[in-house]
């Protein structure tokens, strides 16, 4: 039996909480993973003395093909969002992907337009 498959039950899923598949670490090693920064693979080759389970193979196998904001790429692998920001500082860390924050803060909406969208979404 393959490591991968040791830690999930056909019925039940996942038997491993998420804080264990992050190695109990809460923050990830970057502040540059919002849940809006796009996260790109890098393309190079995973170096020998890297220590990465198959939470991190998952999480680069999804972005194989095109790059992703880190609260879809959460979504693609089925991991809460705090665990995949630390799955993606490791691996930034490694530096198999690429971080690019969003936008500025600068440039966030201002306070009168999401009160438009509210009150738009309200009167649906």
């Amino acid at each position: 039996m393959s490591r991968e498959h040791e830690w999930v039950d056909e019925e039940a899923g996942p038997v491993v909480r998420p804080y264990a598949v992050a190695r109990g670490r809460t923050r990830p090693a970057s502040s540059a993973l919002d849940l809006l920064a796009t996260v790109t693979a890098t393309g190079l080759p995973v170096p020998a003395n890297a220590e990465l389970g198959a939470q991190h193979r998952r999480v680069l196998a999804c972005l194989a093909a095109e790059a992703r904001p880190v609260v879809e790429l959460a979504s693609e692998v089925a991991l809460p969002v705090g665990v995949v920001r630390v799955l993606l500082g490791d691996l930034l860390e490694q530096g198999l992907v690429s971080v690019r924050r969003q936008r500025d803060r600068g440039s966030s909406p201002t306070e009168s337009l999401l009160r438009e969208v509210i009150n738009g979404l309200r009167a649906l």
